[in-house]
């Protein structure tokens, strides 16, 4: 047994039906009980419409949203740190000419 102050080992094991997945979209939709993240990914074949396809939907807790919420800015502050500062509103140099593949 732990004794009183100490951090209990942690073990981390991925669930069989566990993947990794790429998302350049995140919906926030929040309710009294949770936070529901849902991850998609945005493309656009023009400029006037952009289609997401939602991948994939996770509820946190109000705790673990503020949690993550820590964590995320430790490591892009630590990120901006060590490659610059991001940008969210694009620059019009940012945009490639032509197929993205």
């Amino acid at each position: 047994m732990n004794g009183a102050g100490q951090t209990p080992r942690v073990q981390i094991v991925n669930d069989a039906n566990y993947r990794d997945t790429y998302a350049n979209s995140v919906q926030i939709r929040v309710s009294v009980w949770d936070f529901h993240l849902v991850f998609g990914q945005a493309s656009s074949e023009n400029p006037e419409q952009v289609s997401i396809q939602n991948q994939q939907g996770i509820y946190l807790s109000p705790q673990q949203a503020k949690a993550l919420w820590n964590v995320l800015g430790q490591n892009l502050a630590q990120y901006e740190q060590a490659f610059g500062e991001l940008n969210l509103e694009p620059r019009v140099g940012d945009f490639p000419q032509g197929a993205v593949n």
